[in-house]
């Protein structure tokens, strides 16, 4: 549980709440969710409360639900079952998490339909706490990411809030970096002793653990970086290896980094892997220089594409013009994902609403193939936190794909590609206040 002796988190929820009543002029009721079971009821996973939740009850609350109100705060949890304390100690009562939170009533959960009447509600992800929204508002509840009705309204509203962060959320997230750092220098340092994928993933989370922190998402901690989202970690370290490690720390309530590098297993970058490298590097450090409020995410990406571009035309790899190039997605071939995404309670912030955070208001995903994958397309704006994380991949199922072959051939020097084999992927990525 989080101390919160000098009042700071409750008077950043009051100041959350008070702003979301400007917004909107009706109830909103927010469920943090169930644990669910690992295989029987008493061994459940990890639990992680909704963030729509987090970010105005800021503890993360099993089986807790909150209502918003004309910038009131009630809070509906019962009180701890009898022989909980056997099995898990003492833990505070509803009365006493109330007064950390700052919530003006608590009641418990039997009386929630006695307050609901014409609330609104975001959709959680849990299938049980799912199914109890739906029956105590007596009505249907469309999925988070399909929001109706006031559910939508209050979605937008929502969003509106957290695309910005405030103070509370800077000092949760500076301090997800910061272990995040210090996870991934650990990782480098177990380098050069592993045998396995899994002993650097096991040093870096160490780290994490150390501080009283749990991972944002599934690290990412292999030598097949062209895998996007591996989430393997029995592969031997070889020397002639890259192994890229996207590890991201997320603090007690519920804040996240998302870094990514990729070293040498044996410290040392062959001749062609330092080439790539530079190009990726050189692609993520043009990036970042260029944000700035008023600034369309979407040309940061278009950027990255046109850096990835020029250098492997450098290279020897690729031929032809750049904007030519990019035009047609060849960059893709090599480079098929977005630049980045949002940052904040989530990793990839807000993505259980789609599109509707990432996305400016009218404007919907692509279907090319260099755009496809874009999470972001907005102007960019103080506040907000966003990732840069450019990447050169050598995925097969791209790559030999018949009619990529065809499509690229005349700008895609084949044989000088094979004599990068060595590469099998590169990603850098940093966290970027706006």
């Amino acid at each position: 549980m989080i101390n919160n002796h000098d009042g700071s988190l409750a008077t950043t929820l009051k100041q959350r709440r008070q702003k979301l009543a400007q917004l909107v002029d009706f109830p909103v009721i927010l469920w943090s969710g169930h644990p669910s079971p690992r295989n029987f009821r008493a061994n459940s996973f990890p639990f992680r409360a909704s963030s729509h939740f987090l970010y105005f009850a800021g503890l993360s609350l099993t089986n807790a639900v909150i209502g918003l109100n004309d910038g009131k705060l009630d809070l509906f949890m019962d009180k701890p079952a009898p022989g909980s304390a056997l099995w898990h100690g003492e833990t505070p009562s509803p009365e006493e998490i109330a007064e950390m939170i700052g919530a003006d009533r608590v009641f418990p959960l039997s009386e929630l339909q006695l307050h609901s009447q014409g609330a609104a509600t975001i959709a959680v992800q849990n299938p049980t706490t799912y199914s109890q929204q739906q029956e105590l508002l007596g009505r249907a509840v469309g999925p988070a990411d399909a929001p109706e009705g006031i559910d939508l309204d209050l979605a937008k509203a929502i969003i509106s809030l957290r695309l910005y962060h405030d103070e509370g959320a800077l000092s949760e997230l500076r301090q997800a970096a910061e272990v995040s750092i210090a996870a991934h220098k650990a990782g480098m340092a177990a380098t050069p002793k592993a045998k396995l994928e899994a002993e650097v993933r096991g040093a870096m989370e160490g780290v994490i653990i150390s501080h009283n922190m749990t991972r944002a998402y599934t690290s990412i901690v292999t030598v097949h970086g062209e895998v996007l989202h591996n989430g393997e970690y029995h592969h031997s370290l070889q020397p002639g290896d890259l192994l890229l490690a996207d590890v991201g720390a997320e603090t007690p309530m519920g804040w996240a980094a998302d870094i990514t590098r990729t070293w040498p297993v044996t410290g040392k970058f062959s001749p062609t892997q330092r080439d790539i490298y530079n190009v990726v590097k050189e692609a993520h450090d043009f990036c970042i220089k260029n944000l700035y409020p008023g600034v369309e995410y979407r040309e940061i990406h278009m950027t990255a594409a046109g850096v990835m571009a020029e250098g492997l035309i450098d290279l020897g790899i690729l031929r032809g013009d750049i904007s030519d190039l990019v035009a047609m997605d060849a960059h893709a071939l090599f480079f098929p994902h977005g630049v980045g995404h949002l940052l904040g309670l989530d990793v990839h912030d807000m993505e259980d609403l789609g599109d509707l955070a990432g996305y400016a208001p009218g404007r919907v995903r692509s279907d090319r193939f260099g755009l496809g994958f874009l999470r972001l397309d907005r102007p960019l704006e103080a506040g907000m936190l966003v990732t840069i994380e450019p990447g050169f991949y050598q995925v097969p199922g791209i790559l030999n794909d018949p009619e990529r072959r065809s499509t690229y051939k005349d700008m895609v020097d084949w044989d000088r590609l094979a004599q990068f084999d060595d590469v099998r992927g590169i990603r850098i990525e940093d966290d970027v206040l706006i």
